[in-house]
């Protein structure tokens, strides 16, 4: 049996301390019966279950959308870009640990990818050989650094280091631009807000020429890429027509795209059929945002029958895209 990899899903450590004198927004978990309620500043950000952290649960609800591995990611809002530098490498070094211990107990099952305080950019490289040393494949970042576009030299040194160790980065929206056009209702933020924001933040990593500086960096871009491919023409056509943006750009814009990874979160298949289309087979990967409400139900069932492939594509592009080439591709246990 060739193993189903899911490249997205989420995590949240089972205790995680409030401590307000320290810092306001400073997450924490709160147990309720058979729930959970993420705190965020006093107030409920998310309500959450055991599916979070407990490996059990996971491993059953894998059986029933046939997936063998689950790459674990933090829960975006954890990942506290806006955070004192320390604050921030506290909480790091906290769900990273969860993460790794999970992946741990669970290695057939469970890989892990961690976060990093991206605020402080020296220490962000410091804690990048942190991140490998935990036996994790890359970090989680959003789609900007408190405002920072990713295309920002100042990060330079940060995607130098995870090149450098033979991580990969994966990119996930984090507080959108746009909800005040949209009438401020914070519900849209997950399915209207951010494919919007992950082609900003793809849009200043291409203008910025990080792929060119960086060619090894291996950078997966969340929900399929968000508007992206759908952009990608009008880019297209514009650099074509020569000044001013055919200077801002390195390659053509289709070309730059097909560097990055893409999960398939996309819910219907002809969305997934005009990504594949635009980037490729090769650069899709299977994604559900497990365990959250918006999750993809089934994900390697989904991506096989919108595309007609089997799941040795996306199990091999997954497998190139984390890093595990070089290691058997016998199924997990």
């Amino acid at each position: 049996m060739v193993e189903a990899i899911d490249t997205h899903t989420h995590f949240v450590p089972r205790h995680i301390r409030a401590e307000p004198a320290r810092n306001p927004l400073w997450p924490s978990v709160e147990l309720r019966d058979e729930a959970a309620a993420v705190m965020v500043g006093g107030k409920v950000f998310r309500m959450i279950d055991a599916r979070s952290w407990d490996a059990a649960r996971r491993l059953d609800d894998m059986a029933r959308d046939d997936v063998n591995v689950q790459v674990v990611s933090p829960m975006p809002e954890l990942l506290s870009h806006w955070f004192p530098p320390d604050d921030a490498d506290a909480l790091c070094r906290h769900v990273n640990t969860g993460i790794a211990a999970l992946c741990a107990e669970h290695s057939r099952h469970f890989i892990g990818i961690g976060m990093v305080p991206m605020q402080d950019v020296s220490l962000a490289v410091r804690r990048v050989e942190e991140i490998r040393s935990l036996g994790l494949r890359g970090i989680e970042i959003g789609t900007h650094i408190n405002g920072m576009p990713l295309g920002d030299a100042r990060l330079h040194d940060i995607y130098a280091a995870v090149e450098q160790a033979g991580l990969i980065l994966m990119i996930h929206p984090l507080h959108p631009l746009g909800l005040d056009r949209m009438g401020g209702r914070p519900e849209l933020a997950a399915v209207a807000a951010f494919p919007l924001e992950t082609a900003f933040a793809a849009v200043s990593l291409m203008t910025h020429d990080v792929l060119e500086r960086f060619p090894k960096l291996r950078i997966m871009l969340s929900h399929g890429g968000g508007a992206l491919s759908w952009i990608l023409p009008r880019l297209q056509h514009a650099c074509a027509l020569g000044p001013p943006l055919q200077g801002l750009f390195a390659r053509e814009p289709a070309e730059i795209a097909r560097s990055y990874y893409y999960d398939t979160i996309l819910y219907d298949p002809p969305a997934l059929r005009h990504l594949a289309a635009k980037v490729g087979i090769d650069r899709l990967v299977v994604g559900s945002d497990y365990p959250f409400t918006i999750k993809q139900d089934r994900p390697a069932q989904f991506a096989e029958q919108a595309l007609a492939v089997t799941r040795e594509t996306f199990s091999a592009n997954a497998r190139r895209l984390l890093g595990l080439y070089a290691e058997p591709s016998t199924p997990r246990r």
